[in-house]
């Protein structure tokens, strides 16, 4: 009734409607238990919910989870293949990545400064977030100073499902321009599986090889797979 209205409070909060609720929810309850609190829908959802602040990005992150299985994949899947899912457009694909970029640096902070042969584990941690979703095959190297601590993450190369250039005479060079002692050097293979190639094996031997006649060492060259990695120190291929 119109004289009812009158007495209507209008500081009265309403609820907020359909996917704004839930949205705020979801916030309650990532800011009280923490992200572990949420699925990784729900870490989608809030991730798009920034980027698309007035669509109802359920549907898009159950979209995500449907293609590239996990939180993780959606996250690191190439840019191509996220303009693919209904919906995301430029502004989510940009808040993904940047998702991405923001995780690599939290894992590479752990190891800067740091002497890396004491920090394995959290240096297999950053290559394993860095390279183990890579399509193609990717060539890294470490550089480190005399107290083996690192200098530059570097990529050298990118190729193809199973193969990269790699030239010694390069990695030498760049190595003398950032004054580096020592080296490690990382590829992926995007089979998954770390097992190295004849080629994988006669390069790290050409690169030891012009290295050491400068009196910088090789320590290792890792081969990172799919939850796997193999160090070719200790399985004595160095």
């Amino acid at each position: 009734m119109p004289g009812l209205l009158a007495f209507a409070d209008p500081e009265a909060e309403v609820p907020p409607p359909g996917h704004l609720g839930h949205r705020a929810r979801m916030r309650e309850k990532l800011l009280a238990s923490g992200p572990d609190a949420l699925l990784d829908h729900e870490m989608l959802e809030m991730l798009l919910f920034l980027a698309l602040p007035r669509r109802d990005t359920k549907p898009i992150a159950r979209a995500l989870l449907a293609r590239f299985g996990s939180f993780a994949n959606a996250i690191a899947a190439p840019a191509q293949d996220l303009r693919q899912v209904e919906g995301l457009g430029e502004a989510g694909i940009a808040a993904l990545k940047t998702v991405q970029g923001a995780a690599l640096r939290l894992a590479r902070a752990e190891i800067l400064d740091r002497p890396v042969l004491n920090n394995w584990d959290r240096l297999i941690a950053y290559l394993s977030a860095a390279l183990t979703r890579e399509r193609v095959e990717q060539f890294r190297i470490l550089f480190l100073d005399t107290r083996n601590r690192l200098i530059a993450d570097e990529q050298q190369a990118r190729g193809t499902v199973n193969h990269t250039p790699v030239y010694p005479r390069e990695v030498v060079k760049r190595a003398l321009e950032l004054q580096a002692t020592a080296l490690i050097l990382v590829h992926n293979h995007p089979s998954g599986d770390p097992t190295p190639s004849r080629a994988d094996l006669d390069m790290t031997q050409e690169i030891k090889a012009a290295a050491g006649s400068l009196g910088i060492v090789l320590h290792d060259h890792l081969v990172m797979g799919n939850g796997r990695h193999l160090s070719f120190r200790r399985e004595g291929l160095l």
